[in-house]
């Protein structure tokens, strides 16, 4: 099961507040000003700053 496009719609960086985007494997969002990527685990976006790794 992938990440929901309305999901998506309302997803932000918890940084910038900018609308973050799915990247092409599906394995992680990406909020490109921040350039962090913020990973997904089991279905579940991780918006955790802590967890997000520079791009």
């Amino acid at each position: 099961m992938a990440i929901s496009k309305e999901l998506l719609e309302i997803l932000v960086c918890p940084v910038c507040k900018t609308p973050i985007e799915l990247l092409h494997e599906e394995n992680g969002l990406r909020c490109s000003p921040c350039r962090l990527v913020y990973p997904i685990r089991d279905d579940i976006p991780v918006m955790l700053v802590d967890e997000a790794r520079r791009e």
